[in-house]
């Protein structure tokens, strides 16, 4: 367990921690913990499944193929990683063979990705495909049924969409995923910025 540092800010102390973690077995088979990144006061939370091959090998969120269609949306979104945005994961370590994470190890890791919320204070979160939303919001939730919806977490809006790795298998759902994050940014323009610029909204 990591020593408390008085002087060290809070969000770099949980960074610290997370990247000590041997809580589950995936502590023995990842290059890199990816603890996620983006602006720490971002009014938009991202969260994914987990962190695939080329995230484990670099040692950041979302930069395989997923990761480039995700940055091409938020784009379109007039959302940037650095200001806008906070992404991580349910889970922070690659489970092998890109498997979905299993119940034991997502229960290992949520009370990480519970705090970095609380720290960050987002007003939007976006969950990333199925895994994501029955993590947050109960194993019965279906993402085909509540994707594009508007729902509560903690007293904040959160919508499920489909996951950027199931636009690459399935293109077709590429034109319900745009209509979901266009209901982002009109809900961003409504309650945090009014004049928020997207090229394509």
């Amino acid at each position: 367990m990591n020593e408390y540092n008085p002087g060290k800010p809070p969000f770099e102390q949980l960074k610290e921690e997370v990247l000590g973690c041997q809580k589950c077995g995936l502590a023995r088979t990842r290059n890199h913990v990816i603890f996620g990144e983006g602006n720490i006061q971002a009014p938009v939370f991202i969260i994914g499944e987990a962190p695939g091959a080329d995230e484990d090998r670099i040692g950041r969120p979302f930069v395989g193929r997923s990761g480039q269609l995700l940055d091409k949306i938020l784009a379109a979104c007039g959302f940037t990683r650095r200001d806008h945005v906070f992404i991580s994961n349910i889970v922070k370590c690659r489970p092998p063979g890109n498997r979905e994470p299993s119940r034991e190890e997502r229960e290992a890791c949520m009370p990480y990705l519970v705090r970095q919320i609380a720290m960050v204070n987002p007003d939007i979160l976006i969950l990333l495909g199925s895994t994501a939303l029955k993590s947050m919001l109960g194993q019965d939730k279906k993402i085909t049924r509540l994707r594009g919806s508007w729902l509560q977490y903690e007293n904040r809006l959160a919508m499920p969409v489909y996951h950027p790795s199931a636009l690459l298998r399935n293109p077709a759902l590429k034109h319900d995923t745009w209509e979901d994050f266009k209901k982002i940014v009109f809900k961003y323009r409504e309650i945090i910025n009014p004049d928020h610029y997207s090229p394509h909204v």
